[in-house]
């Protein structure tokens, strides 16, 4: 049995214009459809001056790819736009085909995606808050009526209601069970915190080769292929820096642009981990026209994640992978030059520039500590104990005398809060 065939539409609508051209979104579009594995048999842009409210797209436009859409077997037409419900289904109707939308294409990529018990909830919740809206009195067996409960009657309940009340209902098992992940999150965060362990997300557009790289360093088995979305789950291993600095490098989903706002709610719980990751690794694919574009992308969601541009700039290291695919004299490095100067170049497929990249996190993580040694005597365990809960303790002997010389890495106010508590104990 072949593989379902799709048309892909991309509407450039003229009143609302995109940072990228139209020829880039439908190629985008279409890496999507791929995605789920769909057999792509017509794609095209329009342009249109603004959406028509009936059916987005123009009445002659609609029944011109209803007309071609006969020729094939039942095709999916993927609208890469957000529809309402009602311009949904009218193209339903005028079409005779299955109609989807950007933000049931991701939704779709996701559900297909996910592997863990939480990344199917998270899927899960995403999926129920965009049905929601879709629940709308045309269908015919919501016009169904069922007999009131009680002694009364009376009309009783529609079928619109009774599944809203079932869907909602599911909403709230699913947010109750995604508490209890977050709070389990919450608590190993906490761990890695007191074990001064530092964490490093790895961010960037989906397909800019994070899982490549992450396996590159941390030697892990993570799933990784020339796809959009090929990493749902997030995954975490540690690792090992230069300065023999143990820290932990979370692997998590890419982001891309209008990326539907029910998976950035439904996803916060696994968001959170680059939310509170103490680096930001910033991957951009150097090799990609839109560079610049991708890399403005994933500063909007973290915009909507809550990290102001202060945060990021203090907070984010970028790095330029698949550096193999460039030459040194092209227009496109400097046009990276221009867009991250500095930036460390990789090839996480050839494992070229690991190392370095290696050393420029060790610094970045190592920024604003100083070491000290400093002499702890035997009565003096409250100080130890909070060197050990704030500082990094990097060496600890013990004298005959019973007391403890530790060279301990803190930040300097750290150092300043220390000081003035046992200021008897200052180096």
């Amino acid at each position: 049995m072949g593989a379902t065939p799709a048309f892909v539409i991309h509407p450039d609508i003229r009143s609302m214009p995109l940072p990228r051209g139209p020829d880039a979104m439908l190629a985008e579009a279409v890496q999507l459809v791929g995605a789920i594995s769909l057999e792509v048999v017509h794609a095209e842009s329009v342009s249109l001056h603004k959406p028509r409210a009936p059916t987005f797209l123009g009445t002659g436009y609609v029944d011109r790819i209803a007309d071609t859409a006969e020729e094939h077997d039942d095709p999916i037409i993927v609208i890469n736009a957000a529809l309402t419900p009602v311009q949904q289904r009218n193209l339903e109707t005028r079409m005779k085909c299955k109609v989807i939308d950007r933000t049931a294409l991701i939704l779709e990529i996701f559900g297909a995606r996910a592997q863990t018990h939480a990344g199917r909830l998270q899927v899960e919740l995403a999926a129920l808050t965009f049905q929601r809206s879709r629940l709308v009195r045309s269908w015919t067996h919501l016009e169904r009526q069922r007999g009131g409960g009680g002694f009364l009657g009376g009309p009783g309940e529609r079928q619109i209601e009774l599944d809203r009340r079932m869907l909602m209902d599911r909403v709230v098992r699913i947010k109750k069970e995604l508490k209890e992940v977050e709070r389990t999150r919450h608590i190993q965060r906490g761990n890695r915190q007191r074990g001064e362990v530092p964490t490093i997300a790895l961010i960037g557009y989906t397909n800019a080769g994070k899982s490549t790289l992450f396996n590159r360093l941390t030697g892990a088995g993570v799933l990784s292929k020339d796809m959009l979305f090929a990493t749902l789950d997030p995954t975490m291993r540690a690792i090992t820096l230069p300065s023999g600095r143990e820290a932990v490098l979370a692997d998590t989903v890419g982001f891309i642009s209008q990326l539907p706002t029910e998976l950035v709610e439904a996803f916060k719980s696994t968001l959170e981990e680059v939310v509170q990751a103490d680096l930001l690794l910033h991957v951009h694919d150097s090799a990609s026209p839109l560079v610049a574009e991708e890399a403005g992308d994933v500063h909007d969601v973290l915009g909507d994640l809550g990290l102001d541009e202060e945060a990021q700039e203090q907070r984010l290291l970028s790095v330029l992978n698949k550096s193999d695919l460039l030459d040194d004299d092209d227009e496109q490095s400097d046009i990276l030059d221009n867009l991250v100067p500095g930036a460390a170049r990789v090839s996480a497929l050839t494992g070229n520039g690991t190392d370095d990249l290696l050393a420029d996190i060790d610094r970045h993580l190592g920024a604003g500590r100083r070491s000290a040694k400093i002499i702890i005597g035997p009565a003096d365990g409250a100080a130890r104990a909070w060197l050990f809960d704030r500082g990094q303790v990097r060496q600890s002997e013990m004298s005959d005398a019973g007391d403890m010389c530790l060279e301990v890495s803190m930040e300097e106010a750290d150092w300043a809060r220390f000081h003035a508590r046992w200021p008897e104990l200052a180096t």
